[in-house]
């Protein structure tokens, strides 16, 4: 058994009793094991959507998690795509993300910037090198303001990114719609490339949208 995680975007249209109606349908198709279970379902409702799906939008949201035998998962994503009322949906491997939109923040915040990364150096040519990574992620970056160099203020460290988190992942992302280097935020290369998979995952959603100035 793996642990799944589900996030479908039905048409804004559906009310909750219909949607339910379908989800126990699909869920069906995964739990046939005896082992086999739904943990989670997290309904967001009819959320904007950051750019059109099928001339629509909005969505409704809702993020499912289960375990079930990897070997279901073809049926159970044949029939995802044999409704037409599901606009959208994404299965990945869940990595312990909350159904919501948050990610894990750790309970203390970090001493500072050059604590986090003791290989970092003074010198503006080592700004290009790798973090340890050992020192597995990062705080989300905020940016002082003015002309003069930009660096990442104190802040929570983040224990696991969730693709689902749109505040967080927005401030990695540029009024053009791309990703900041890490050399301007200054998070592990680790934390970079989990950043590149979320937002991804998030801009396919319509969490985010693929450029900034995307109409709505």
């Amino acid at each position: 058994m793996k642990n799944y995680e589900v996030v479908y975007i039905f048409h804004p249209a559906l009310d909750e009793g219909v949607v339910e109606e379908k989800l126990e349908r699909f869920h069906g198709l995964v739990t046939g094991e005896a082992d086999a279970d739904v943990t989670a379902v997290d309904h967001w409702g009819v959320r904007q959507l950051a750019y059109e799906i099928q001339d629509q939008n909005q969505g409704y949201y809702v993020v499912s998690q289960f375990s079930t035998d990897p070997q279901l998962l073809s049926e159970f994503e044949r029939v995802l795509k044999l409704d037409d009322d599901l606009m959208r949906y994404l299965v990945v491997i869940s990595e312990g993300e909350p159904t919501s939109g948050m990610s894990v923040l750790a309970e203390t915040f970090g001493d500072s910037t050059e604590s986090e990364h003791d290989d970092d150096d003074d010198d503006e040519d080592d700004e290009e090198e790798e973090y340890d990574d050992d020192h597995d992620e990062a705080s989300p970056p905020e940016f002082s303001g003015g002309r003069g160099r930009r660096r990442r203020v104190e802040g929570p460290r983040i224990e696991l990114l969730n693709y689902k988190d749109v505040a967080t992942l927005s401030r990695f992302v540029t009024e053009q719609g791309k990703i900041l280097p890490k050399r301007t935020t200054k998070v592990t290369a680790r934390f970079q490339r989990k950043l590149g998979g979320a937002v991804k995952r998030a801009r396919y959603l319509a969490l985010l949208p693929y450029v900034q100035n995307h109409d709505r």
